[in-house]
């Protein structure tokens, strides 16, 4: 049966291909791959959210903005409060206008002055239901880098960030829960040889541990941390350097 129906599916695509080659769509033979000249990344444009969805230039009444709201209304579940975390430091830090988050990027964002930031998120109240409030831990695990321009991941698994934020939605309320509420969330900033450095787990850490490392601080007092945080960073990858010079 199995051989009979691999059979009626190939049928069925040579009969297609047979259609839209008589209708000029199709140039290739069945089971080939179509070569493309290659194609660079594509610019991403920032949106405003009043483009119009169409039928070749025919609106269709409804906009960009409708699917955002659609899509990222729920700011507590995991997907969507990770990027309003990332979107906070990025105000905090002034770097969020005119910019367009770089979902595949090996870090998160970058100041002014070219430090790296890794923000990871985490909250006490999810959008489902709960019997206690959830544990909280974050990732810091080392990954490989993916280039966008090369299509390739890099050799080497590492922390690629300067700076990690850890961002706290401490609320622990549902009813006043208020992801857009800046006093309801802690940061935390720690420079990535302190990960480097710990003799814990290299996979997650959890609030204890981070408490232990840094004091939190509010939406407003985040730039001084991060800007500290960068200063340690700095001055650790430069004595590691003196150091591996003087080694060899």
């Amino acid at each position: 049966m199995l051989l009979q129906d691999n059979v009626d599916v190939m049928s069925f695509l040579r009969r297609r291909q047979r259609l839209l080659a008589e209708e000029g769509q199709v140039s290739v033979a069945l089971g080939e791959v179509r070569q493309l000249t290659s194609l660079g990344p594509i610019k991403v444009m920032r949106h405003v959210g009043n483009e119009p969805f169409h039928d070749s230039g025919s609106p269709l009444g409804f906009d960009l903005l409708s699917l955002w709201q659609w899509a990222s209304s729920d700011l507590v579940s995991n997907a969507t409060r990770g990027i309003l975390a990332e979107y906070l430091v990025a105000q905090a830090l002034g770097v969020a206008a005119d910019s367009v988050r770089d979902e595949w990027a090996a870090y998160d964002l970058e100041t002014p002055d070219g430090t790296r930031i890794e923000v990871k998120s985490a909250a006490y109240v999810q959008s489902w239901q709960q019997r206690r409030l959830s544990q909280i831990s974050f990732r810091v695990s080392k990954t490989l880098a993916w280039d966008r321009y090369s299509n390739r991941y890099g050799s080497e698994s590492k922390r690629h960030a300067d700076v990690y934020v850890f961002a706290l939605l401490a609320h622990e309320e549902q009813q006043t829960l208020n992801p857009l509420d800046v006093s309801q969330w802690e940061f935390f900033a720690l420079p990535t040889v302190v990960l480097n450095t710990r003799e814990r787990s290299q996979y997650s850490i959890t609030l204890p541990s981070l408490r232990r490392l840094a004091e939190p601080v509010s939406f407003h007092e985040l730039p001084r941390a991060v800007a500290e945080a960068g200063m340690v960073q700095r001055r650790a990858e430069a004595h590691a350097e003196v150091h591996a010079e003087v080694s060899g």
